[in-house]
């Protein structure tokens, strides 16, 4: 008795062989109708693009750092603002009484000369509304080229946040690749477990019928059962894993899984020579470019900082309309006047719980040289990747190749265990040992197979070039230029631009 899972490059795909009686003979139909279902099923069935192509539009680890990347965008319209002038208006008005008391001399009354003078004490009151209205408008002429360095460098900062996110994309993608293939590979074991519990059954069977004719022992048919209760626990595993491979490919690709199709290896896509993959990684992944990006950075933010030991110039311009300030002698007041103000540092120490101005461009020099070193790790980082992923590929090609072999010796040796144990050659032990090779066999190869196309997928991951349209998936891409250019240049709003 037999059975098994046969795996070509590319593709899993199950076979069953079962041989001997009427029974078996029944149970080999009812396998070739999983086949014909299987079959049936694979127009319908999700395939491995799907998948990717769900990744890429539900994955919400992904969508989360594209807007990221739009958070970044808006650096560039904060930094071009110290080319815009700066205008505020206040307006105020107020309402004010005045009472006064004055000592006022009256002359003495005339049939009382003796009287002289009395003063008088009168009270006054006046009312009034005084307004005012004032406008202010600053700008900046120049600040020691602060203002062009902190454009440059939100853009820089914005072409970083961009290739994070392709290394972002790719790793979603791998992932996408891999719990796909974890659930293929799983759902192929846990089936050629289950039928391997049949054919145990079956085995138990027909041990139990030759102990009844008193050709075996009772420890044949303790043998039979020990072989079944493994097997069935084996089952029950090989489910748990079959669950847990499941909710990793809810999680990655965004939607429950169906039917899934054989998946291919994509290593076609890949450089033919390993030297060549190293130097493309090494010069275009994304990694590398975010490395190359914060170096970019670092050496703007020195300029940023050295600006603040440049002359400082700005023009002002205020324009003022005053009512009722003095009753006594203007009811109106109009003033308007234009300022030019040029500031020239001369020794500047940092005020208390600030930085010294020199000490920070020493920190940023430093911060320079350690960025231009992450790049050299970033480098050899993906170079170790590439490396890797190749052996990783060439060792799955190899070990496909191995367990073929593995089966189709399994296979032979199981066929002449059985003709030996019905003449007495061999005992149920071997028959059992027999199958459990030829099993593992199997399971080796289906898992030969995920990891030759999983490894396919990490070795154009590990060169950078893990995307859809190196795939030749053609879908509407998500451009995270529409979002700059709304933003760019937008001078009022808060509304959040679609972007998309």
């Amino acid at each position: 008795m037999g059975f098994g899972v046969a795996v070509h490059y590319g593709a899993i795909v199950l076979r069953f062989g079962l041989g001997g009686g009427m029974l078996l003979r029944t149970v080999t139909s009812g396998s070739a109708g999983l086949l014909a279902c299987l079959v049936a099923l694979a127009a319908q069935a999700d395939t491995l693009n799907g998948a990717l192509i769900n990744a890429y539009q539900n994955n919400p680890q992904l969508n989360s750092q594209r807007a990221v990347v739009r958070q970044t965008d808006e650096q560039v319209p904060q930094a071009l603002s110290g080319y815009k002038p700066t205008v505020t208006a206040t307006a105020s008005t107020a309402q004010q009484y005045t009472s006064t008391v004055s000592k006022v001399p009256v002359p003495i009354d005339p049939i009382n000369p003796r009287s002289g003078t009395h003063p008088d004490y009168p009270r006054v009151g006046v009312g009034s509304s005084p307004s005012a209205l004032n406008l202010t408008v600053t700008q900046n002429v120049f600040n020691g080229f602060q203002t062009a360095n902190r454009v440059r460098q939100a853009e820089t900062n914005t072409s970083a946040a961009r290739e994070a996110l392709r290394v972002g994309e790719q790793t979603i993608l791998l992932n996408a690749a891999t719990a796909y293939m974890d659930l293929l590979r799983d759902a192929a074991l846990l089936e050629l477990q289950r039928r391997n519990v049949e054919v145990l059954q079956e085995q138990l069977r027909q041990t139990r019928d030759r102990f009844n004719v008193g050709e075996v022992t009772r420890t044949d048919v303790a043998q039979a059962e020990s072989r079944l209760a493994q097997g069935r626990a084996t089952v029950l595993s090989a489910e748990s894993q079959y669950s847990r491979s499941r909710a990793n490919y809810r999680q990655f690709v965004g939607v429950e899984a169906g039917t899934l199709q054989p998946g291919a290896p994509v290593d076609r896509l890949t450089p033919r020579r390993l030297i060549d993959a190293i130097e493309i990684a090494r010069a275009r992944h994304p990694a590398v470019g975010v490395a190359m990006f914060g170096i970019d950075a670092a050496v703007l933010q020195v300029k940023i900082t050295e600006g603040s030991l440049y002359p400082q110039a700005r023009l002002i311009g205020n324009v003022a309309q005053n009512w009722e300030t003095n009753l006594q002698n203007q009811l109106q007041q109009f003033t308007a006047f234009v300022q030019g103000q040029v500031t020239i540092p001369i020794f500047n120490a940092g005020p208390a719980g600030a930085s010294d101005t020199f000490s920070a461009i020493r920190a940023a020099k430093e911060v320079v040289g350690q960025k231009r070193i992450d790049l050299d790790t970033a480098r050899d980082q993906v170079q170790a990747n590439v490396v890797t992923a190749w052996g990783q590929l060439d060792a799955a090609r190899a070990q496909i190749l191995a367990t073929q072999a593995q089966v189709a010796s399994a296979e032979i040796a199981l066929n002449g265990v059985r003709e030996e144990a019905r003449v007495g050659q061999r005992t149920t032990l071997d028959v059992l040992n027999s199958q459990q090779e030829l099993v593992n066999a199997r399971t080796a190869l289906v898992t030969a197979q995920h990891d030759r196309v999983v490894a396919s997928y990490s070795l154009l991951s590990a060169v950078g070039e893990l995307n859809l349209p190196k795939l030749g998936i053609t879908i509407p891409l998500y451009d995270p230029m529409v979002h700059y250019e709304q933003v760019r240049d937008a001078w009022v709003g808060v509304r959040i631009p679609d972007g998309r």
